[in-house]
């Protein structure tokens, strides 16, 4: 019975949630299995992976193969790396106390890593929400200028009627052509 690491679906639609799970290759995707090992929510930013480490490993061990998805998320959760350690002890290369040390010092700058990333997501949304916010405020003021100027009755300019300067100008050229 060849075993599998796969994912299982859940969720609903567009709202895709996964279980990691061990799993005889000939079931169903979301039928049968041996063991459930984990949890794997895309949905999120960066994504919610829980796995219980030690099981995966030994999984892998007794053979198991995981998908190209689930080796992925293997790799990020540092089960292959503590894999891949394992068989440097196994070989003479290492100590387990140096193996040991070597996955913890990973884990760790692993989750510098993703609090870093959650930090830089939520500056940049907080400064997205302060632009969207001054954008919202100069188009509010805008549409408000466009209001007052529409609501504003038109301002009528009193104009001097040109008639008294046109009779004053012309009976002062009659005037002279009258006496010769």
């Amino acid at each position: 019975m060849p075993a599998k690491i796969r994912l299982a679906r859940h969720g609903k639609k567009h709202g895709a949630f996964y279980h990691i799970v061990v799993a005889d290759s000939r079931s169903p995707r979301d039928g049968a299995f041996i063991e459930k090992i984990g949890t794997y929510n895309p949905n999120t930013n960066p994504a919610t992976i829980n796995l219980d480490v030690d099981k995966a490993l030994s999984w892998i061990n007794k053979g198991a193969q995981p998908t190209d998805t689930t080796r992925a998320i293997l790799s990020y959760k540092g089960v292959m790396f503590k894999k891949h350690l394992q068989r440097g002890v196994t070989m003479g290369i290492l100590t387990q106390e140096a193996a040991d040390a070597k996955y913890h010092a990973w884990t760790e700058a692993k989750a510098g890593k993703i609090d870093a990333k959650k930090n830089d997501l939520s500056s940049k949304s907080k400064e997205m929400l302060k632009n969207n916010l001054a954008l919202e405020l100069k188009a509010k003021e805008t549409r408000a200028e466009a209001i007052r100027i529409k609501n504003t009755p038109p301002v009528v300019e009193e104009v001097a009627p040109e008639a008294p300067e046109a009779a004053a100008e012309g009976t002062s050229e009659e005037a002279p052509s009258t006496e010769a």
